[in-house]
């Protein structure tokens, strides 16, 4: 029975969470630290941020505040598009250490592609892997052409790839990629950016099992083998997020959300960013 503690393997020896908390767009100081804080009294232990971000000094605090053990917590953060490269990657994983107050990351990620400087940044991030300054490495927004690009400069094949997903893009093509290559999927904007309650679909769907189209959009990810990171700097929305366990999708649920994919990004393109 999957929980709130439920965790998937992505690396020999790591274990990920099948349900993260974002911090996206929380800004640095009272709101990202009261909204982590609350999410970590409510049960999460996986924790999603970024030097884009602007808030890891707000996520090391709430961290250390929370009385939470180390050992108990999953926490990932990523290297920005300006900060690629072999030295400048390594230097931006540090200072990101240093503003989360950390030893050691759980899940260093690149945030986009780039095709200029991806052999150099993931030397990098091979580098601080053997270093221990990661426990696992992996991306952000990559493709299955870009994941294959990757994958021909040899060595460390990354942990997990972070993706925009959602019913309205379902990228089924890069599913099956991860699930030949043993990638672990995990979806950012998993309710579409508060959407989910606008797809009248999601919403008798979520009356059926007396949920909103929110946790809908979280089970469906769920069961379909891919682990997510909803934000939200609200307490309400906070639980919410959380109590998708006590309940599961029918076949024919699946199978009416399955059908809802319009290919609708709501960030930008991995092909078109900087690649």
């Amino acid at each position: 029975m999957l929980s709130l503690a439920s965790k998937v393997e992505i690396a020999p020896g790591v274990e990920m969470p099948l349900l993260g908390f974002g911090t996206y767009k929380s800004a640095e100081g009272e709101e990202v630290y009261g909204s982590l804080r609350t999410a970590l009294e409510v049960g999460y232990r996986g924790v999603d941020t970024a030097s884009l971000y602007a808030n890891e000094e707000g996520v090391g605090r709430a961290l250390s505040d929370s009385g939470v053990p180390r050992e108990e917590l999953f926490v990932a953060t990523k290297v920005w598009n300006d900060e690629q490269g072999y030295e400048k990657t390594l230097e931006a994983c540090e200072r990101s250490l240093r503003k989360l107050g950390l030893d050691q990351l759980d899940l260093y990620l690149v945030h986009w592609p780039s095709r200029e400087l991806m052999a150099d940044t993931w030397r990098a991030m091979e580098e601080l892997l053997s270093r221990g300054r990661t426990r696992a490495i992996g991306v952000c927004n990559h493709l299955p052409h870009q994941l294959e690009e990757l994958a021909a400069l040899g060595g460390v094949f990354p942990a997990v790839d972070q993706i925009e997903h959602h019913p309205r893009l379902q990228q089924p093509e890069l599913l099956e990629y991860a699930k030949d290559a043993g990638l672990v999927l995990q979806a950012w904007a998993p309710v579409m950016r508060g959407r989910a309650s606008q797809v009248p679909e999601l919403v008798r769907i979520g009356e059926r099992h007396d949920k909103t189209g929110a946790q809908v959009c979280i089970r469906w990810i769920l069961q379909h083998g891919v682990t997510a990171v909803p934000k939200s700097v609200h307490r309400d929305r906070i639980v919410e997020n959380a109590d998708v366990f006590d309940f599961e999708l029918t076949r024919e649920d699946m199978r009416m959300i399955d059908v809802l994919d319009r290919h609708e990004r709501l960030g930008p393109d991995p092909d078109a960013f900087i690649w």
